[in-house]
C-alpha cells in the first residue's frame, strides 16, 4: 500500500487523525502556499516532495527557498488541487491511497468547489484501485459511483450529495431512508445517521455521489 497526501491551502489540520495522515504518508504534495504551513509545522527535515500550483499564494522568498521542488503550472482552467492530483497520478503509478487535507475551511467557495471535484475526479481520472478521501478535523468525504456497502459504524453521521437529479439511491442502515430523495439541491439527503454498522446504498444507475461522514 502506498499513500500520498495532498495538502491544500485551506484550514490546516489540528486533530490527531489528519495530522497522522500527513506524518505517515509515503509522499506529500503541497498546493502552493500550503507548503509554508506544512514546513512550519513539521520543520525543514520533513520537506514535501513538490510544491505545485500557479504560486499565487506562495511568497517570493519561499518560492526562491523551495525552488528545487517547485512545480509551477500557470494555467487557470483547473485549480491547484487538480494540478496536484494530476502530478500524483503521473509520478506515483503505484499509489493506492490519496488523502487530501486542508481542502476545506477558511473560504466557503473553495470548500464547495473542492468537495465537488471529488465527484468530478471519478470522471476525469482512472481511479480504479485507488481510494481518494478528503479529510479534515471534522469529517471524511469521498465519492461513490454505484451501488456499494459502507462500513461506517453505528451512530455515524452520514450526508449524501449528487449533481444528478435523475439518480435514486435506496438505502439500508440509515435512520432516515433515502429512497424517495430527489437530488435537486444540496440539502435533501444531509444530516442522516447510521443505525447499523454497515450502510448499503443501491443506485438506480451508475452516476456520481458524494458521501460525507462526521
Amino acid at each position: 500500500m502506498k499513500t500520498v497526501a495532498i495538502l491544500c491551502n485551506g484550514e490546516f489540520p489540528r486533530n490527531a487523525y489528519p495530522l497522522y495522515l500527513l506524518e505517515h504518508a509515503d509522499a506529500v504534495v503541497c498546493c502552493d502556499g500550503a507548503a509554508v504551513k506544512y514546513i512550519r509545522k513539521f520543520g525543514e527535515e520533513r520537506m514535501p516532495e513538490v510544491v505545485i500550483g500557479d504560486l499565487d499564494s506562495l511568497p517570493r522568498r519561499w518560492r526562491e527557498k523551495l525552488a528545487p521542488i517547485v512545480v509551477r503550472v500557470e494555467e487557470q482552467d483547473y485549480n491547484d488541487l487538480t494540478k496536484a492530483m494530476r502530478y500524483v497520478l503521473r509520478h506515483h503509478p503505484d499509489v493506492t491511497d490519496i488523502q487530501i487535507l486542508g481542502a476545506t475551511g477558511l473560504r466557503e467557495d473553495h470548500t464547495v468547489g473542492n468537495l465537488g471535484l471529488l465527484m468530478e475526479y471519478t470522471r476525469m481520472f482512472d481511479l480504479e484501485g485507488i481510494r481518494v478521501e478528503m479529510v479534515s478535523d471534522h469529517s471524511t468525504a469521498f465519492a461513490i459511483t454505484d451501488t456499494c456497502e459502507l462500513h461506517v459504524g453505528k451512530g455515524r453521521r452520514v450526508s449524501l450529495f449528487s449533481p444528478d437529479n435523475t439518480l435514486t439511491i435506496k438505502s439500508e442502515g440509515l435512520q432516515w431512508p433515502t429512497d424517495a430523495v430527489v437530488f435537486d439541491n444540496w440539502w435533501p439527503a444531509t444530516l442522516n445517521r447510521a443505525d447499523a454498522d454497515i450502510v448499503k446504498l443501491t443506485f438506480s444507475h451508475p452516476s456520481r455521489a458524494l458521501v460525507i461522514l462526521n
